[in-house]
């Protein structure tokens, strides 16, 4: 059976397996936030302080870390498709743990296995994606991400219902287990069976003579790109509602606004990002995407009313969308073994998970405004993105003979 015809239609396996992993972005998504938005009742359970809370969240961001390190052999070794199925099932275990857990011990446990695990679905899901993406007359990495984020809306929503209902986080994150799992028997049965060979076993000439060089600096540039893409979209999400209400003093429920506007602005550009790259390039979108940023990260932080820094972070999240989207296709597609970049790139990601909270937070205590804050956080790591993106292309054109 031919995977795709000339008119760049994808092949019966291939729609079922476009289906199948855009339902596992949803499903990480959904999974993710329904444990985080129970993160107060967690704490309660485990009766921890929020500084000993933020100390268990730490370790597991480690472990990620170590996911990361494993996560191009460990592919490598037994495919996508393997670790899709066994990874996510695993994740959908370990929340009836993490929600039945009853001391710091057990939630641990639960929190570790779903941090490695997470790391390697997440890489495995997009370079499924991405591989399909290529075959396609129109990309879909971005809808892919769209998906992402629209699960975590709907993991969201639903801790919230679960919450005003007097559900216990045990009886919830079990609930979303079993249905998550009911979800995972279709998606997990129409993956792509066989993961695209690695770049290393071509024997061409231009971007083959390149795969058979250790692509180091690329994946440097990589890992780079990845940290500057983190502090950005991180710092826009977790910090807008400061901005309003430390700033100018407004209401936690106008704070909350600007929370909404930067993931209404994200959301929205993921869905219609394929789209505008089919018109603009990867190149061009991913320019005016930075333009945007820029543009919106100096509104929403320096900006001297409430309503200017609202439009702002909605601003943000149209810039900010296509971040990630691109990186992880970049990663899929750079030349060497399968999942080798991009476990470097999700590397340099997980360490500015760790560090942005606390750097952006640091700068706010030392007397700065919290706008102050993110524009010396988020301004240089646009422009830095910006830069590594740049020179990767560049690297690999000239590398390839382009």
């Amino acid at each position: 059976m031919k995977t795709v015809d000339l008119q760049g239609r994808l092949s019966e396996r291939d729609r079922r397996a476009l289906i199948a992993v855009a339902g596992q972005f949803f499903v990480n998504g959904a999974m993710t936030a329904s444990f985080l938005a129970r993160a107060p009742q967690i704490r309660d359970r485990i009766d921890v302080s929020i500084e000993g809370f933020g100390l268990l969240l730490t370790a597991a961001a480690v472990f990620g870390l170590v996911g990361s390190a494993l996560a191009g052999r460990i592919i490598h070794a037994t495919g996508t498709k393997r670790v899709l199925q066994v990874g996510a099932v695993v994740m959908v275990l370990c929340l009836p743990v993490i929600g039945n857990a009853t001391s710091p011990a057990v939630l641990l446990i639960g929190m570790l296995g779903y941090a490695l695990l997470d790391v390697m679905v997440d890489i495995s899901m997009n370079l499924q994606g991405s591989w399909i993406s290529a075959r396609r007359h129109t990309g879909v990495m971005n809808r892919l991400h769209g998906l992402w984020s629209l699960g975590t809306l709907a993991g969201g929503l639903g801790a919230a219902l679960a919450n005003a209902a007097g559900l216990s986080t045990a009886a919830h994150l079990t609930a979303v287990a079993a249905i998550m799992g009911i979800v995972l028997l279709f998606v997990t049965s129409n993956l792509l069976p066989h993961d695209q060979a690695d770049h290393g076993d071509e024997s061409m000439s231009g971007a083959g003579a390149l795969a058979r060089r250790p692509a180091k600096t690329p994946i440097v540039l990589l890992m780079v790109a990845g940290m500057f893409a983190v502090v950005s979209e991180v710092t826009g999400g977790d910090w807008a509602s400061f901005r309003l209400t430390d700033d100018f003093g407004a209401t936690a429920a106008l704070g909350s606004i600007a929370f909404v506007a930067y993931t209404f602005g994200m959301t929205s550009m993921r869905l219609a990002g394929d789209s505008a790259q089919q018109r603009l390039g990867h190149v061009g979108l991913h320019r005016t995407s930075v333009a945007v940023a820029v543009f919106g990260f100096g509104l929403a932080a320096l900006a001297p009313s409430e309503a200017a820094s609202i439009a702002g972070f909605v601003l943000v999240g149209v810039g900010v969308a296509t971040f990630m989207p691109k990186l992880y296709d970049d990663a899929a597609r750079l030349p060497g073994r399968r999942g080798g970049a991009m476990g470097a790139m999700t590397g340099g990601m997980r360490i500015a998970y760790l560090v942005t909270p606390v750097a952006v937070g640091g700068l706010a205590g030392t007397g700065l405004t919290v706008g102050d804050a993110i524009a010396i956080s988020t301004l240089p790591a646009v422009i830095g993105l910006a830069v590594a993106t740049e020179a990767n292309r560049r690297l690999l054109q000239t590398s390839a003979g382009i």
